[in-house]
């Protein structure tokens, strides 16, 4: 089979150049194009000088159209809004979309749904195979021990992201709930300021923390009487993120329209 070719989505962002140099650094991948918003500073400059690797001779785009026609598909880590739009201009023309972008409104969410009756999207909340393997623990601690065991679940990212939780510490919040068979909508309590009385019974508790440079921390905290269990991940570096986006891009051009995730890309569905 010839060289997967990949679109990389926000190329001068810290993720799009992570993905770059991930691209050159993969066998049987090839980058395709890169794209960045029209107002971007980076726009026309050359996506390997970017990622720190030498000039590739692909300029960075204002847009995504001048690459559709010689690419397989898209490795998206950018924004909610874009990542729609992106789903949208791409869907019916045969290319997959790789989706690590977070922040999504369930509105956002519907809309990636309903596109992906039309195309092939991988769409995850968090692409290292580390995180994904505990997602999987998560559930299925929680599915073993009973609610006299709170569930508490504690992130902490860099001072520069925009939204929280984050969607690693979601995914691990829906990964509790489906072992629990609650609803997490319902049963989350993501806001705790002044005297909020004891805690609720059932509830999955989150806490935001943001600072310095940390790349991303998740712990899981399964607090019961007398004991706590608890489940950490601590990401070291990006390349963690892009190496997973281009696994399950590898994986995703060989499926048929659909809305997948890590799991289904790593086998975890079951678990």
């Amino acid at each position: 089979m010839s060289d997967m070719r990949l679109i990389v989505a926000g190329a001068g962002g810290r993720m799009g150049r992570t993905l770059v140099q991930a691209v050159a650094a993969t066998e049987g991948v090839t980058l395709a194009g890169a794209f960045e918003t029209a107002d971007s500073p980076v726009v026309g400059r050359d996506a390997g000088e970017l990622a720190g690797l030498g000039a590739n001779g692909i300029a960075v785009e204002p847009d995504i159209a001048p690459f559709l026609d010689r690419a397989d598909g898209v490795v998206d880590f950018t924004l909610p809004a874009g990542s729609v739009a992106i789903a949208e201009r791409i869907a019916g023309k045969g290319l997959f979309h790789v989706i690590g972008t977070t922040g999504f409104t369930p509105e956002q969410d519907q809309a990636i749904a309903a596109t992906a009756l039309r195309t092939v999207i991988v769409k995850s909340g968090n692409m290292s195979l580390g995180v994904n393997l505990l997602a999987a623990l998560v559930k299925q601690v929680a599915r073993t021990l009973d609610d006299q065991f709170d569930i508490e679940i504690v992130e902490m990212h860099h001072n520069k992201k925009v939204d929280a939780p984050s969607g690693t510490a979601l995914m691990f919040g829906r990964a509790a709930a489906e072992g629990r068979n609650i609803d997490l909508a319902a049963r989350s309590a993501r806001a705790r300021d002044g005297h909020t009385g004891s805690r609720r019974p059932g509830d999955i508790g989150f806490a935001a923390l943001r600072g310095g440079t940390v790349v991303g921390e998740h712990s899981v905290v399964f607090a019961g009487p007398a004991e706590r269990i608890e489940l950490a991940h601590k990401a070291e570096d990006r390349m963690i993120f892009a190496r997973g986006a281009l696994h399950a891009a590898l994986w995703a051009r060989s499926r048929g329209p659909g809305l997948y995730s890590m799991a289904d890309v790593l086998g975890l569905t079951d678990a």
